[in-house]
């Protein structure tokens, strides 16, 4: 018994005869709905941050450059998963992360008026080149050497916001609640990538999701807390 790709055979064979299921049965279909649930959890997990920025028509201390490099890493990080034929479940967190990741440059641009010639370049770069990409027109050899910086550019995407945060003392308009659910789908993620027997520079990616995110959530704790007794002492 099949459905959406999750066996369901297995588990359910197990609990008619008043068992509980095996571990090598349980992981795999553990592994799956978390993966699917982190697909759904996806569709909203930049919204908090998006509607933080429209509320306070702000976009104060947030690095441009972080939320630029992250749809670059999520367009080869896509780009790769669907290259790979891995399921659906194993990767589609992406295509939303990616669509909301876009709306987000989009909005920052917005708020961060007047806007240099050079920061439009990297957007119309970004035009052109993406499609072929995400097409998978491009020399397998030279796809695995992208997939391999990827993992390079989401931790430069991470660099800035948290040297700023560090600078500033500051998370400015970070949305505690988006980055919560960023650390906790790479956490996920870990998990449900070791299941599906996923390539390790996947894996790897995670990892570094996890360590990155776990770093700005703890400086969004540390900061904003002092932030928020300081603006409350002077109202």
């Amino acid at each position: 018994m099949e459905y959406l790709g999750i066996d369901l055979s297995c588990a359910i064979g197990s609990l008619r005869n008043g068992n509980i299921p095996e571990k090598d049965c349980l992981l795999p279909l553990i592994s799956k709905l978390l993966g699917y649930a982190i697909v759904a959890a996806s569709t909203t997990v930049k919204l908090p941050q998006i509607l933080k920025i429209l509320k306070h028509q702000s976009v104060r201390g947030l690095s441009m450059l972080s939320f630029e490099l992250e749809v670059v890493g999520y367009t080869i990080a896509l780009a790769y998963c669907l290259h790979k034929g891995l399921p659906f479940s194993a990767y589609g967190e992406l295509l939303f992360l990616l669509i909301q990741a876009l709306v987000l440059v989009a909005i920052i641009y917005y708020y961060s008026q007047p806007i240099s010639t050079v920061t439009w370049i990297r957007p119309l770069i970004y035009c052109a080149v993406a499609p072929t990409i995400l097409a998978g027109k491009i020399d397998p050899v030279l796809f695995e050497a992208l997939y391999a910086s990827q993992h390079a550019i989401f931790l430069c995407a991470r660099i800035p916001q948290i040297f700023q945060n560090f600078s500033n003392k500051s998370t400015g308009e970070l949305s505690f609640l988006t980055s919560f659910m960023n650390f906790g789908g790479s956490m996920v993620r870990v998990f449900t990538t070791i299941q599906e027997n996923a390539p390790k520079s996947v894996l790897l990616g995670y990892g570094i999701g996890v360590a990155t995110n776990f770093t700005i959530l703890s400086q969004i704790v540390i900061y904003q807390k002092p932030q928020a007794a300081k603006e409350k002492k002077v109202k």
